[in-house]
């Protein structure tokens, strides 16, 4: 098959990508491997890693390089989640993304998604609390498929929070039972509540609490 011509290739383009979402903020597979393949001087598709193969890469990089550091920064990560998520109860919110399934680097942003009846049920929340934040949209995958049909645009608010940027993609209510698929292996997305995320950070500062 063709992506296994080079796997040398493949893996070093996944290695160098990885580190660029470890170790420098970028949040999007694809700008990262595109980047990566670049500056290896590589263009072909065939050539670039799956996505799952540069998750697995960052991984195996904060293993090696930030051991001591990046259990901790996820930890706070993920406590300025669950801060969020508490101010904004009333909309069901859930973590997703890099700080729920434990890759988030240094930079990494955090991605919640709220479910409202109306979009502005949040803003004016948002406005309320005196939060300030930026509006824009991102685009989802609703299938296991590569069609743009299959993709659907969701606003989005980000609020600069104390250790990066949180990101509040706000779906209709219906929505929650039916998941958004994941960038990295194109099924239903992971997503913890309340409750969830509660529960990950008590049962992380348990394991660090000297016997």
């Amino acid at each position: 098959m063709a992506k296994d011509r080079n796997p040398q290739l493949r893996q070093r383009i996944a290695q160098l990508a990885a580190r660029m979402m470890a170790d420098e903020g970028i949040a999007d597979f694809g700008h990262a491997k595109r980047k990566a393949g670049r500056q290896l001087g590589v263009t072909e598709d065939h050539c670039m890693p799956t996505n799952a193969e540069i998750e697995e890469e960052i991984r195996i990089f904060h293993e090696i390089y930030n051991s001591e550091d990046q259990p901790a920064a996820l930890q706070q990560l993920r406590k300025d989640a669950l801060l969020v998520m508490q101010m904004l109860e009333r909309f069901n919110p859930h973590l997703t993304g890099a700080v729920l399934d434990g890759t988030a680097g240094r930079y990494a942003a955090t991605d919640i998604h709220l479910y409202a009846e109306s979009l502005k049920d949040v803003e004016i929340y948002l406005l309320n609390l005196q939060v300030p934040y930026e509006s824009n949209e991102k685009s989802y995958r609703t299938h296991n498929t590569k069609h743009g049909n299959d993709r659907k645009k969701v606003p989005v608010f980000t609020l600069e929070g104390p250790n990066g940027i949180i990101r509040l993609s706000v779906f209709d209510t219906n929505a929650a039972r039916i998941p958004p698929r994941s960038p990295v292996d194109g099924h239903s997305i992971s997503k913890a509540n309340l409750a969830h995320v509660s529960a990950l950070l008590k049962s992380a500062d348990a394991s660090t609490d000297p016997a």
